[in-house]
């Protein structure tokens, strides 16, 4: 879940009366999976956020749901009731087994409205524009629904939004899905600096998105989704159109990370993990070759050097001949 996500479920537990502890990572040194400031929630039942994950997170959800139960066992330990703050630290090599090595301090603290306070409402890490709502730019979106980041999605098409993510949860607030007539006209709208993902089911529909983010000047990144010809006649039509060259030179066509093979949409959506699919892609065209005991195998069993040793010198040459033609 978000950093945004997860200070909006802490108001609601907190709306709720919901009896829950904020572990925050207030300390760090060395090598540490998450740095000071992140956050996670946890309850009797439920947990959300993360710190790093490991055996330190199950260390911190057991130190928290313990405070908990010893705070609901005491007299008069009503939802108003507050148990106070305290700080525990970890050597994640000697005492977790964790290799990363570092030590961390966590503070378990009471969800209350002091603790909200404290918790600084996040600035979005970017604000993108993502243009077309085919299968790659529903995936692109289930992945930024979970990260920090301000989107407003658009497509001629309203009935091409679908109504939940790939994952089947509800769409977060902070992705905005608009249908309009002229797409290209909202590029004016963003705010500078921001980002655009061009990837629509029109060539002509991308040129003119593409032309009215370059004659911007102002964006941070604009990726085109295509191969290396369709760069390149984008790039001289739009040189046509009076772009300017160094704008042009800004476009980053094709887009998506280098080395994973395949033209099909699971290929192109990348719901494998990068690495997973450039292995595939790399298993595919270099099929594996036969050991070395299998290629004599084979050429022993062509031979006849058993019955005949004066022809032992013949199968060798019968092996070698093998091994090259696998």
């Amino acid at each position: 879940m978000s950093e945004l996500r997860l200070r909006d479920r802490a108001a609601e537990w907190l709306a709720e009366a919901r009896p829950a502890v904020v572990v925050e990572v207030v300390g760090a040194r060395g090598s540490v999976p998450r740095g000071p400031g992140t956050r996670m929630l946890v309850a009797a039942d439920d947990s959300i956020g993360t710190i790093g994950g490991g055996h330190l997170e199950l260390k911190a959800i057991s130190a928290a749901r313990a405070l908990i139960a010893a705070h609901s066992e005491r007299p008069g330990s009503g939802a108003g009731a507050r148990f106070a703050a305290r700080e525990q630290s970890f050597a994640l090599g000697p005492s977790l087994g964790q290799c990363c090595g570092g030590a961390l301090t966590l503070s378990f603290a009471p969800l209350d409205a002091e603790a909200l306070a404290r918790w600084p409402a996040r600035v979005p890490l970017f604000h993108l524009q993502l243009h077309g709502a085919g299968h790659v730019g529903r995936a692109i979106a289930t992945l930024l629904a979970t990260l920090d980041v301000d989107v407003d999605w658009f497509d001629e098409r309203e009935e091409g939004f679908p109504d939940a993510t790939a994952l089947g949860s509800p769409w977060p607030d902070h992705v905005r899905r608009i249908s309009v007539d002229t797409v290209e006209r909202e590029v004016a709208d963003a705010p500078a600096g921001a980002c655009y993902l061009v990837l629509t089911h029109e060539h002509a529909l991308d040129l003119r998105i593409t032309e009215a983010i370059l004659r911007r000047g102002d964006f941070a990144f604009c990726g085109l989704i295509g191969s290396r010809t369709k760069r390149a006649t984008f790039a001289r039509r739009l040189a046509e159109r009076g772009v300017p060259a160094a704008a042009i030179d800004r476009l980053t066509c094709p887009i998506g990370a280098v080395g994973i093979a395949g033209r099909a949409p699971r290929s192109s959506r990348s719901r494998r993990s990068p690495s997973c699919c450039a292995w595939r892609a790399r298993r595919r065209r270099s099929p594996r070759r036969p050991t070395s005991a299998l290629v004599r195998a084979r050429a022993d069993a062509s031979c006849r050097c058993r019955r005949r040793p004066r022809r032992a010198r013949s199968c060798r040459g019968r092996r070698r001949r093998a091994g090259r033609r696998r």
